[in-house]
């Protein structure tokens, strides 16, 4: 994105928090609300979060601040949603699927479609990257993929670190598209950044 300033905030507690407690807590929303109010202070023009384990939070900030606040799946959902009717959904946290599965159904309710989930939660997959064996959790990742979503129209990674595994996998072995976030955002913020600067010029 030319002409684009970008810098980074991070705060890895507002995972670790939801992780430990099994959802998003109140409180972890409003430090993420107060992290956004900050970037909105330090000249952001607008904010992408990029967890979508606290979706529910950036869904809040929407509605609280005057510059876009956008989730980093956002893009990625409404495509899966355009892309198909049974849609699957993978993701190697619950606190991660079960957000990706409400955005998903939240898109599909904007555009008046009728989407059918099949979710797939890769365990053991986390706690082996955490112990640094990416290894096996590509492994996991990978037989999930093909055993769990045949016949699904579309797959989409719940979490960007996903994305590698499909990659690396011969081309031509999965039957059907899938999708993950990273590159999606990526365009989602130039053409969000693009109308903004449009709008300035005008």
């Amino acid at each position: 994105m030319p002409e684009t300033t970008i810098f980074h905030m991070v705060d890895e507690s507002l995972i670790k928090d939801t992780i430990r407690n099994g959802y998003l807590r109140r409180v972890t929303m409003r430090r993420l609300l107060a992290m956004i109010e900050s970037a909105e202070m330090s000249g952001a023009d607008a904010v992408m979060v990029t967890c979508s384990s606290i979706g529910a939070g950036v869904e809040l900030g929407k509605q609280l601040f005057d510059f876009p606040v956008v989730r980093v799946d956002d893009a990625m959902a409404e495509q899966a949603v355009r892309m198909g009717r049974r849609i699957g959904v993978m993701a190697t946290l619950r606190t991660t699927l079960e957000p990706t599965i409400a955005l998903l159904q939240a898109k599909a309710a904007e555009a008046g479609r009728e989407i059918e989930i099949v979710s797939s939660l890769c365990d053991g997959a986390f706690d082996a990257v955490l112990a640094g064996d990416t290894a096996t959790h590509d492994r996991i990742l990978s037989q999930a993929l093909q055993n769990d979503m045949k016949g699904v129209d579309v797959v989409v990674l719940a979490q960007a670190s996903m994305a590698r595994v499909v990659k690396a996998m011969p081309e031509g072995l999965l039957a059907m598209p899938v999708l993950s976030s990273p590159e999606l955002a990526v365009r989602r913020a130039a053409e969000i950044m693009a109308s903004r600067n449009g709008s300035a010029a005008r």
